[in-house]
């Protein structure tokens, strides 16, 4: 069984401690996306320690982006390849891309969650991240995968969030990561394994994060033996630095 890693193309951008980011603390993955263009006083990463409502209650608002690491299972791949043959509509706003290199799953998460945050955020001109939204705004979603295949930066901080700290490289890839956003009044799921984004219903800024937690909680519950679950948030830095 494969997670982040699947029958993709072997290219020059091998992403290989890409299960990594997915594992790693907050501020290791703080690391990866200040290094690439988001400054460190628009937004940090939060573990979200359970989902009951006085656990979520402590994750600093607003919450503009929700990040779930789980385990790939039969059942779980089961279910998305029925979703591959199902249409599904979402509003042309949400950004999407395809996860076409191999272990790479933490970052497609990441670049999901910036990517449909723009307007939330003010991100470094002419940074990594400033350059490839806009130079990827009217690409198709394979057309951005071959985009960042071929960028090198991406790799360099990638590999340099990958080692900081203590976590150590895993060997491990039946677990995946994957986003949840607000976009348009719509909570929508993205995965760049899947075809397209999911959307779960009604959301807004102000619920997104009890409205992804409860699309987790269902996913866990098919998964009750397993104990492979981590959520992390993205939250707006408050302009007092809190």
């Amino acid at each position: 069984m494969v997670g982040c890693v699947e029958s993709y193309r072997n290219h020059t951008l091998i992403l290989d401690r890409g299960s990594v980011l997915c594992n790693t603390y907050p501020y290791q993955r703080e690391l990866f996306l200040w290094g690439l263009g988001l400054p460190q006083d628009e937004a940090e990463c939060y573990d979200v320690y359970g989902l009951d409502e006085e656990l979520l209650e402590m994750v600093p608002k607003p919450v503009l982006a929700v990040l779930f690491l789980y385990p790939i299972t039969t059942k779980t791949e089961e279910e998305r390849l029925q979703q591959q043959n199902e249409n599904k509509e979402h509003s042309s706003k949400v950004y999407f891309l395809k996860q076409t290199v191999g272990n790479a799953c933490g970052t497609i998460g990441l670049l999901h969650a910036l990517g449909n945050i723009t307007s939330e955020v003010k991100l470094v001109e002419d940074s990594f991240f400033d350059k490839f939204f806009k130079s990827t705004a009217s690409l198709d979603p394979f057309q951005r995968a071959v985009f960042l295949e071929n960028d090198r930066e991406m790799e360099v901080a990638h590999s340099a969030a990958a080692t900081a700290g203590d976590t150590e490289a895993s060997d491990n890839v039946d677990t995946h990561f994957i986003c949840f956003t607000c976009v348009d009044g719509e909570l929508y799921e993205l995965d760049g394994r899947k075809s397209a984004p999911i959307s779960h219903g009604s959301s807004s800024p102000s619920t997104l994060l009890r409205d992804a937690a409860k699309v987790i909680q269902s996913m866990i519950k098919k998964n009750p033996e397993s104990l492979n679950f981590n959520v992390m948030a993205i939250s707006k830095k408050s302009s007092d630095g809190q």
